[in-house]
């Protein structure tokens, strides 16, 4: 009877988690309209959030797209097919490749950015001062990073695509020899723009709601000590790993069920 209380408890635990942070994300959504009015913190955020993300994410871009053409060749190479290696590569990173790394990088660098910058605003006391001064923490700080997040995802996304399909154009064209006119011509016959890289754009728009809201969650409700400040900063990268790949599955499902 011990083990079972104690996993209902734990159960419990997990599921009063869950509701306080839906009710946190509920509270983020309504402070939202109220930080667009503050434009220049909004910029100052994507600034922040994307501009200072945009290197990892062109270096990362460029190598998968390195990797990603050469064993395309060597695997479509056996069956005489690589004409199709510019098909292949372009819709594995608009659909799949570009929206998922390019949101796992995201977590790594901007998600534990927000959430060490709100957890020692909690630590130095400067949410509680804000309180005090009857200024809403979430619709001063919380909305503008929230909002940055969520625009900065998908162009971020979209540019570790077009980074990809040039980086796996230098290495199947300029380095193997295939040709030219096959690579861009099936691609650009074969790719729908609404259906694969549309589809796409969404996925990274959620991706960046989903990673946003994880970070200033664990940064907003950590302890106020250095240690609970690193702890979050490691939740952070965690949960919105982990919940990039479980939404991922549900949308490629729900997207690409139907020819």
């Amino acid at each position: 009877m011990t083990s079972i209380a104690l996993l209902g408890a734990r159960a419990l635990d997990v599921l009063r988690s869950l509701g306080h942070a839906f009710f946190f994300f509920i509270d983020l959504l309504r402070a939202t309209p109220a930080a667009m009015r503050r434009f220049g913190l909004v910029v100052m955020q994507i600034h922040a959030i994307g501009n200072l993300s945009l290197l990892i994410i062109l270096a990362s871009g460029m190598a998968v797209g390195f990797v990603l053409a050469l064993q395309m060749y060597y695997a479509l190479v056996t069956y005489g097919a690589t004409e199709s290696l510019g098909l292949i590569v372009n819709l594995s990173l608009v659909r799949e490749l570009g929206p998922v790394v390019a949101a796992l990088l995201f977590a790594g660098r901007a998600g534990t950015s927000l959430t060490a910058e709100i957890g020692l605003m909690k630590a130095g006391e400067q949410l509680a001062a804000m309180e005090m001064m009857a200024i809403d923490p979430k619709s001063r700080v919380l909305a503008p990073r929230f909002i940055g997040g969520v625009v900065s995802m998908p162009l971020l996304a979209i540019l570790f695509s077009a980074v990809g399909i040039l980086g796996a154009y230098v290495v199947a064209v300029l380095l193997i020899g295939v040709d030219e006119g096959n690579f861009w011509s099936i691609m650009q016959s074969r790719v729908d723009v609404w259906r694969d890289v549309g589809n796409g754009v969404v996925k990274s728009f959620v991706f960046g709601v989903i990673c946003t809201a994880v970070a200033l969650y664990q940064g907003y409700e950590t302890q106020a000590t250095p240690e609970g400040v690193a702890y979050a900063t490691t939740r952070t990268v965690v949960i919105s790993s982990l919940a990039v790949l479980s939404v991922d599955f549900v949308l490629t499902a729900l997207m690409f069920s139907t020819p």
